[in-house]
């Protein structure tokens, strides 16, 4: 679909969830061809565009909400039953990325679509305003994240439905408990803290004297970032992102398992 349309239904990429689906191949007798195009909700309903008709509608919904769940595009196949046979699989089979789907509509056409999500980039928010804070704020638009500053003396902003938020605790030393409160006062899918391990164990017994749950500050990754050997803000900064790119990926990865 064109941004145009995006915008009309207001839907924009890193905003709001949305697919764009397309007919890439057709066989036999179907009322839409190949090319044929459609804007979809997180649900699977056709915001804009055709697919055909109820035939493939229920297939459309189930791979939309499996692309939303895994990050990754689906590529379905809804053909008839006798067809399916001849190919020795059965609907919901998986086969060289190709989910097959029952067409169970009198014309018995083939339908194969091509569906790729458009998810929002997750939440990033950094605490402090050191020399790495400010290379994180500069450097994470290029990597796909909604970075913005955080504050330790004001609650965290409203988290959207559906929308991951990671933490990065990168005060160093001005402030870091209080950051740490107010961070693990909300829920997040990833926190980080800039620091040394003694230091981060001293203030794990700060955080627990103040009531906050073991094993949220347990899970806490101090030191932040992959072990590269990073010296400069910049490196420290870049050790980060790699290391939140990593627990991007395999949150993504445990959910195309499911």
């Amino acid at each position: 679909m064109t941004p145009k349309q995006i915008m009309e239904h207001g839907l924009q990429e890193g905003e709001d969830y949305f697919a764009v689906a397309t007919i890439v191949r057709t066989a036999g007798t179907t009322a839409a061809k190949p090319g044929a195009k459609a804007l979809l909700r997180e649900d699977g309903t056709i915001l804009e565009g055709w697919l055909g008709g109820g035939c493939v509608k229920g297939a459309i919904k189930e791979a939309t909400l499996r692309a939303y769940a895994t990050g990754q595009p689906q590529f379905i196949s809804v053909a008839p039953e006798e067809d399916l046979e001849v190919k020795g699989v059965k609907a919901g089979d998986d086969v060289d990325g190709v989910r097959f789907a029952r067409n169970g509509c009198p014309s018995k056409g083939t339908i194969d679509i091509f569906i790729e999500p458009h998810l929002p980039e997750p939440d990033l928010l950094i605490f402090g305003q050191s020399p790495v804070a400010a290379k994180l704020l500069e450097l994470a638009p290029q990597f796909g994240w909604a970075v913005a500053a955080a504050a330790s003396d004001a609650p965290l902003p409203s988290r959207l439905p559906g929308r991951a938020r990671y933490l990065v605790i990168a005060t160093q030393g001005q402030g870091d408990l209080a950051a740490l409160q107010t961070g693990l006062a909300d829920t997040a899918d990833y926190v980080a803290f800039v620091g040394s391990t003694k230091k981060f164990a001293t203030l794990s017994d700060k955080l627990a004297s103040a009531g906050i749950n073991a094993a949220q500050i347990a899970a806490v990754h101090a030191p932040a970032g992959l072990n590269i050997g990073a010296v400069t803000p910049a490196e420290i900064a870049l050790s980060i992102l790699a290391e939140l790119t990593q627990a991007k990926r395999a949150i993504l990865a445990k959910a195309a398992t499911r």
